[in-house]
């Protein structure tokens, strides 16, 4: 991060997620699990941030974020709210272990759209491009090491889990580089409106 925050002197980097959260009761019984999981194998990622399934992570400075927050604005309005369905576990190994989602394709075509109108504004340099999320998961815990993952897959595996909610709108979540706490930059609900984003394209 050190690389980042030194590109241009003066000017903050932040570091940035466009998340689906879930309601507040299926946040809570998925902040529980991860607690069990923290508790058991003493995984801190598992405790790191609120229940929310990423679309797409990226650094960019402050000072595109506005023109970024209008360009998100409008691709929400053109969107329309999906129905997400949560059901049991899943693990990219050894590192990773996380809640499957069955419904993947509404989210991956939300993903492509951010991608197509939004991905300019997102990318920093060369060095530094937005990673997309076109294997939508819920993370339990991240950045296992090998012990925490096999003991933790050979239980979760077996696990049983289901949950659902109506995705109807994206946020926005940034933190200075580096740091751990993430705060709300925006919210963009999905309106389902007949909006053209290209046209945002005259102001790149």
């Amino acid at each position: 991060m050190k690389q980042i925050q030194n590109t241009i002197p003066g000017y903050k980097v932040f570091e940035y997620q466009l998340v689906l959260t879930p309601h507040e009761e299926l946040r809570n019984k998925i902040r529980k699990i991860r607690q069990e999981f923290h508790d058991n194998y003493k995984s801190a990622t598992a405790l790191y941030s609120s229940p929310h399934i990423v679309l797409t992570t990226f650094v960019q400075y402050e000072m595109m974020e506005e023109r970024l927050l209008n360009r998100l604005h409008i691709i929400g309005m053109g969107f329309h709210p999906v129905k997400i369905e949560l059901k049991d576990f899943g693990s990219f190994p050894s590192h990773t272990i996380y809640i499957n989602i069955t419904s993947k394709v509404p989210i991956q075509d939300l993903v492509r759209q951010v991608r197509a109108d939004a991905q300019k504004m997102m990318k920093l340099n060369e060095e530094n491009k937005p990673h997309f999320i076109m294997e939508p998961h819920l993370t339990i815990a991240r950045k296992l090491l090998p012990w925490q993952y096999e003991k933790g897959w050979l239980e979760d595996s077996h696990r049983q889990f289901t949950g659902r909610f109506i995705a109807d709108g994206m946020l926005l979540l940034k933190r200075v580089a580096g740091e751990k706490k993430y705060q709300v930059a925006g919210n963009f609900p999905f309106q389902n409106l007949p909006v053209t984003t290209k046209q945002g394209e005259l102001f790149l």
